[in-house]
């Protein structure tokens, strides 16, 4: 065996090389840089090549070694690439609901964003399309589509952006980015007004929609003391606890899927219906009139605003990658994109037929409260009562899981904050308590408010920055581009952009 060795070594080829090595971790858990190799075609190399936990395994490196110690070393290769980047885990993060179970997988990723992204604001576009009118409104639409897309994978790619750190909430980014103290100034309202005030809305929506259900299906049968609406809305909460009680938000997969299967099939029935319908006989295309230009750019502006608010979800784009596995050799983006563009892809056959259609159904008609309001004060009489209860019920469905999904970084910041006080997880007991609190504090908004799910608008405006604008300085901010080439102009141009939207639309909602 000595004698087979010695005849390995001779064996190599006596080229001067440089030598690498290895990162060290530091007692701060960062990596340390390598000396810069020294020579012309060296250094190019070890710019080129970026350090992985494997790259000082390699062939070169295993030619001079006996097999059993190859065997090893390849093994170990293996285990480290399986293992991954090396990832600084929080204890914390196993307790709380978003980070508790990572078994996710692309499939989870389209359920949930199809969930998040596909709701009852979809149902108000031809509301705006009747303040702009076909060209304007198909424009906006399509910008808004893609621009959210591509601000959607930048999220997804920002997720590990730092070797060794996930950032597996849209808070902890902004932290990053932008510092401690600005990030969550500029971030944590936003998101949280985004999740409260969508909960609130869905509670208003649902309710309304679970009456109009109750109507429809009870018919001249109902009692002379049927529910009021605020009685309505206090059952469909309920409805709302209960589910609530799931732990995290893996366990909510299922539901996020049947909120996807109801919101495509009810997006599709109420476009269907009503094109399938004779139209009002005095429709007009022509955008909504106003006897001053200043209440005209409002009425523009409040627009723009539902176009952006139809976009929501880019606030739960981090929480839903961070319930994937994530390893050096499968990181977590490659099946979170998969799935976002299945999902965005299905969401896009959702919200411009809706808008097209219903807008070419009513044209400047269409009511404030959108679609389903227009489906039943135009063709309450000429619509089969069986499909007006079915598209209905299928709304209640939708509201309910879309609920789960939204209120889910509320649940998490709840349990963050009491882990990091006493040191332990939350009880059943307690994680049921946070829940039902919240559920009827949000009952409680929405009684004191009605008209919050009119308010597409004003919520658009106060939360485009979240889709539109902070995700491309995060880009600059933390990728650092090279400066003046075109994703440093391109990120910098649609941030600002965003900001001045964001301003411009919430004075119009108000």
């Amino acid at each position: 065996m000595d004698e087979r060795l010695e005849t390995e070594l001779i064996s190599i080829p006596a080229t001067p090389r440089a030598t690498s090595t290895p990162e060290i971790l530091t007692p701060t858990g960062q990596r340390s840089p390598r000396p810069p190799i020294a020579g012309g075609a060296a250094a190019k190399e070890s710019k080129s090549a970026a350090w992985t936990p494997t790259s000082f395994i390699s062939p070169r490196f295993l030619s001079p070694i006996g097999t059993p110690m190859k065997r090893v070393l390849v093994n170990m290769k293996g285990y480290l690439e399986e293992v991954g980047h090396l990832t600084k885990l929080n204890p914390q993060d196993a307790w709380l609901p978003i980070t508790e179970s990572r078994n996710g997988n692309a499939h989870y990723a389209a359920f949930h964003n199809l969930n998040a992204g596909v709701g009852f604001q979809a149902l108000v576009l031809p509301v705006a399309f009747s303040f702009l009118g076909w060209g304007w409104g198909i424009f906006a639409l399509t910008i808004a589509y893609f621009w959210q897309l591509y601000t959607l994978w930048i999220l997804v790619q920002l997720h590990e952006a730092v070797p060794g750190k996930r950032y597996n909430r849209y808070v902890e980014l902004a932290e990053a980015a932008f510092g401690k103290k600005l990030g969550v100034w500029l971030a944590l309202f936003p998101t949280v007004y985004l999740s409260a005030g969508t909960a609130t809305a869905l509670i208003l929506v649902g309710g309304e929609t679970m009456k109009l259900f109750f109507e429809i299906v009870c018919g001249p049968l109902c009692s002379s003391n049927p529910l009021t609406t605020v009685e309505w809305y206090l059952v469909f909460t309920s409805l709302c606890i209960v589910l609530s009680q799931l732990p995290n938000l893996n366990s909510i997969a299922g539901l996020s899927l049947v909120g996807a299967v109801t919101a495509i099939t009810y997006s599709t029935m109420v476009w269907v219906l009503s094109v399938s319908q004779r139209r009002p006989p005095q429709i007009s295309y022509e955008p909504v009139s106003f006897p001053s230009a200043t209440a005209s750019l409002f009425s523009v502006l409040n627009a723009l605003g539902i176009i952006a608010f139809a976009f929501r979800g880019h606030n739960l784009v981090l929480e839903i990658q961070a319930t994937m596995p994530s390893t050096f050799k499968h990181p977590a983006h490659v099946p979170m994109w998969k799935g976002a563009k299945v999902a965005y892809f299905f969401i896009a056959m959702c919200l411009f037929p809706i808008a097209i259609g219903g807008y070419w159904a009513y044209g400047n008609l269409m009511p404030s409260g959108g679609m389903l309001t227009a489906i039943y004060a135009f063709h309450s009489h000429d619509i089969a009562r069986g499909l007006l209860a079915m598209t209905f019920l299928l709304v209640v469905f939708s509201c309910l899981s879309s609920f789960q999904i939204y209120s889910m970084p509320v649940f998490d910041s709840f349990e963050a904050s009491y882990t990091s006080r006493t040191n332990r997880p939350c009880s059943v007991w307690v994680r049921s308590s946070f829940r039902v609190f919240y559920g009827f504090v949000n009952l409680l908004i929405g009684v004191a408010f009605p008209f919050l799910s009119s308010l597409a608008g004003l919520l658009g405006g106060l939360t485009l920055p979240v889709t539109f604008a902070y995700p491309c300085f995060m880009w600059v901010l933390l990728k650092q581009p090279p400066k003046h080439s075109c994703s440093w102009y391109l990120n910098w141009i649609l941030g600002w952009i965003g900001i001045a939207f964001s301003l411009a639309f919430s004075i119009g909602g108000i």
